[in-house]
Formats: C-alpha cells, sequence, structure tokens
C-alpha cells in the first residue's frame, strides 16, 4: 500500500522511524512528512500567518522512505504532504508511534490524532498510533501490530472512511492480550501550573498534571454500552481500538432541542 506516515514528536522520534521502517521492509510505499521537533498537545492547530517549510530527510529512515521534516504542525505536514510533497495520494494515513497514550478526551489535544484526522477530511482512512508509556523506548511490538493491522486493511476491497484511534499497551508482544473494539472514555486531569521566575524576574507558568480518573462517557451519547471504553482495557493489557470520526454533532441535542417558538420580533 502507499503509505503517509506523520507524527506530532518530531523527526528525531524513535516511534516513527521504527513504524516508518517496518512498513518499509514489509514491502509498503512509505512517505514521511513529520514535525522537525516535537509538537505534542497542538490539537488540529494549522500555520496560517507564516510560511511552512519543508526540507528532506536523508539517512535517518529505511532507504525505500521518501521523507520530509516540516517547521509546522502535524495538521500542517498532512496538509502538505497532501498537497504539494507526493507526487499521488496515499492509501492510508498513519500517525505515530506517539510516546505516550491518547485516550479518552486526550484526543482533543493530541497532536498525533490530528494528524491522522486530518488525512481524514482529505477522505483518506487513517490510523493513530499510540504507546502507553513516557519512557519505554521498545516500539517493536506496537509496530509489528501495526503492520499486521495495515495488512489485514490491505485486505478489504474498499476501506471506510473512518480514522482508528489505537493504542498499544507497553508490553512485550507475547504479554498483550489481545485485541478490542472500545468507544471514547473520559480522561479527568488535575491540571497544576507550576509558577516560576525567570533570570531577568518575570514571571512564568509551567503546566503540568496528573490523571484523576478516568470515567465512563455521560449517558445519552448514542454509544453501545456493551463495548468497552478505551482507558479500561489498556489497563488488562488489551489493545483498543477506537473508531472515530470528524462529525462531532451531538445526536440527542438536535432531538430534545426546540427553537420553533423563538422568532426575532
Amino acid at each position: 500500500m502507499k503509505l503517509l506516515i506523520s507524527n506530532d514528536d518530531g523527526v528525531n522520534a524513535l516511534g516513527i522511524r521504527t513504524l516508518a521502517n517496518t512498513m518499509a521492509e514489509a514491502g509498503h510505499d512509505v512517505s514521511v512528512v513529520c514535525p522537525d521537533r516535537e509538537r505534542s498537545a497542538t490539537g488540529h492547530g494549522l500555520t496560517l500567518h507564516q510560511p511552512i517549510r519543508a526540507e528532506i530527510v536523508e539517512s535517518v529512515f529505511h532507504p525505500a522512505v521518501k521523507a520530509w521534516a516540516c517547521d509546522g504542525t502535524p495538521s500542517d505536514c498532512v496538509k502538505l504532504a497532501l498537497w504539494a510533497l507526493l507526487d499521488s495520494p496515499p492509501q492510508l494515513v498513519l500517525s505515530g508511534i506517539n510516546q505516550g497514550a491518547n485516550l479518552g478526551t486526550e484526543i482533543l489535544y493530541s497532536g498525533t490524532v490530528s494528524a491522522a484526522m486530518e488525512g481524514l477530511i482529505e477522505g483518506i482512512p487513517s490510523i493513530a498510533f499510540s504507546l502507553t508509556s513516557y519512557s519505554s523506548k521498545d516500539f517493536e511490538a506496537a509496530a509489528e501490530f501495526a503492520k499486521i493491522l495495515v495488512k489485514k486493511l490491505a485486505e478489504k476491497p474498499k476501506l471506510d472512511s473512518m480514522l482508528l484511534n489505537v493504542n498499544i499497551p507497553a508490553v512485550e508482544f507475547s504479554q498483550i492480550q489481545g485485541v478490542k473494539l472500545t468507544r471514547q472514555g473520559v480522561r479527568r486531569y488535575v491540571d497544576v501550573f507550576d509558577k516560576r521566575v525567570d533570570p531577568r524576574g518575570k514571571t512564568y507558568y509551567w503546566l503540568t498534571g496528573e490523571v484523576l480518573e478516568d470515567v465512563e462517557p455521560p449517558f445519552g451519547l448514542n454509544l453501545p454500552e456493551n463495548i468497552p471504553i478505551d482507558v479500561h482495557v489498556i489497563r488488562n493489557n488489551y489493545i483498543s481500538i477506537t473508531p472515530l470520526h470528524y462529525n462531532l454533532t451531538y445526536v440527542n441535542g438536535l432531538k430534545d432541542l426546540s427553537f420553533e417558538e423563538l422568532t426575532f420580533e
């Protein structure tokens, strides 16, 4: 398959190198367009008020991989690839492998998921891969599963337009208990701003945060309740796959709200 791979951890991240090289060694046609530095938690930001530059990257990836490093956001990278750098559209957009989980409401901030979402907006099925650890440097199991999943999707006569948000436990491949289709959970944080003073005596704040709780999504979202949520299955060493889309319409709101009596008189 023709694959476009991006990330939010930057061109030098081990996760994207492992993913791209694994896919190239499996015989896929791989192009990489990713940020030139870490751009985590940038959400779906785009660069509008300054130019975007992209430089060819050599000697970082497998020799068969065509690669560029871009000074924009993850979404910039995918948009630039599709509209300017690639000679033809890819069949799949892959993002990752991210260093750290993208579970529950974290996906709203995630540059990893946003890069994949940009592919979906352009009508290309996409997958975001994340390793659920900020310290583990072993991306081999995650890359092996990515290879299996892409091969499975390649066998389909037509791929649905959706984004698969995939989170892989940071354990040995033999310790993974299986794969579960999941729905998005809710991950609440205690957001803490560390107040500091710079050498010039100016106050600044550094955002930190810890997971407070993982909870069920609120009722009334038209989600099948028999499907487990992503933040739960990861704890039991299952790979979580959550199908996502960019349509955020609240269906119950369309049913419950009525403005027929509102007038402009």
